[in-house]
């Protein structure tokens, strides 16, 4: 595989799921040592800006399913967790039709201030249909709520950079706004979602970041190659981002021994509605290739297809399979974990470190080989 020269030059980040609603990362009754309160995340955040992640990344959820009976708010939380952090950068879940541009923007630009700029934001595109029946707001087909982000992600932009913004959307419009103040510097980062047609072109016009569901380097390489194809007619340039859930033992058996009693234990009927939910959310795509769209039962007892990212097993092959995906374009790993304070630290201790030094290796082998 064809290593990018604008890659090798950057250390591949590192962002992690924020267990802000209960029942962890999978469908699974199998006991999980992660709590949604906010002691648990406020410390999981110091282990982990200690560690060496970049990001924390906030879910947005308004009813319960699949285990997530107890949900916090996404924004509050992701300042409380800048309240007591340093230098780790949080990624605020947005879900537009809940939130709109205004309050978004405002409440964004006040915590960047506060946070001397670590608030970023993931514009969610929405998946649930029930969800949005229950609270009352319409449920739009696939590509129009796509629409409806990126016009959402482009009211953000002006508000945050512009006085007196005028924007004439189908769903958003603003006459002569001025926002003050603006967020502190650097500008907050916009990162999205999904796997779709719609959700690749979107990216490609509007996102400084574009988060898929869980891939090989293979799979991850044609999404890459398409969005940068696309984006370069908007002279936009999207970050990669891929979701992988982490199972790090001292030997491959000893680790898929523990993904196999995590689908031995999954909650069948759980998993199943999830399934039901999220595959036709990805089916709606005009194209049918949407997020979940062809995920299996075993891909589903983690939400984002994170196995199928095959970060399982021993610390050197773990860190070997990331290299594999920043060569396929990923800029940014997402993961997530069993037990997530423990083998957060574990994971920066032991797989960031060989992650480095494979780096570190790419990047001496030109030079040696000129010499």
């Amino acid at each position: 595989m064809t290593i990018r020269s604008d890659q090798t030059l950057e250390p591949v980040r590192f962002a992690y799921w924020v267990p802000n609603v209960s029942g962890g990362l999978v469908v699974s009754r199998i006991p999980q040592r992660t709590s949604w309160d906010a002691g648990y995340n406020r410390k999981l955040a110091q282990i982990a800006e200690e560690a060496g992640f970049d990001y924390a990344l906030t879910q947005i959820r308004f009813t319960a399913g699949y285990g997530a009976e107890y949900q916090h708010e996404s924004v509050a939380f992701s300042q409380d967790l800048l309240a007591h952090t340093n230098k780790l950068k949080v990624i605020a879940a947005i879900l537009p039709g809940p939130w709109n541009p205004t309050l978004a923007a405002k409440q964004i630009a006040t915590i960047s201030q506060l946070s001397e700029g670590r608030i970023a934001v993931n514009i969610v595109s929405g998946w649930f249909a029930g969800e949005f029946r229950a609270i009352g707001e319409p449920w739009l087909d696939h590509d129009e709520r796509y629409r409806r982000s990126e016009e959402f992600i482009r009211a953000l932009r002006g508000i945050w950079t512009q006085d007196n913004f005028t924007f004439r959307g189908d769903f958003y419009r603003y006459t002569n706004y001025t926002l003050k103040p603006k967020p502190a510097d650097p500008q907050p980062e916009i990162f999205q979602g999904g796997s779709s047609r719609a959700a690749r072109d979107m990216a490609a016009r509007v996102s400084d970041w574009y988060f898929t569901n869980g891939a090989t380097p293979v799979e991850l390489r044609k999404q890459v190659d398409d969005i940068r194809a696309k984006s370069v007619e908007f002279g936009n340039r999207p970050k990669i981002g891929v979701n992988a859930f982490v199972i790090a033992r001292d030997t491959e058996e000893e680790a898929r021994a523990v993904l196999d009693d995590i689908i031995a234990q999954a909650d069948p009927e759980a998993v199943k509605a999830f399934g039901h939910e999220a595959k036709n959310a990805g089916k709606a795509s005009p194209e049918g290739e949407g997020n979940w769209a062809k995920s299996t039962f075993e891909d589903l007892v983690q939400y984002n297809d994170g196995f199928r990212t095959n970060l399982i097993g021993t610390p050197d092959q773990i860190a070997e399979r990331i290299v594999a995906l920043k060569d396929a374009g990923a800029d940014l790993i997402l993961l997530a974990f069993l037990h997530f304070q423990e083998e957060v630290a574990y994971f920066g201790r032991e797989i960031l470190p060989r992650v480095r030094a494979l780096e570190a290796a790419r990047e001496a082998a030109p030079a040696a080989a000129a010499a």
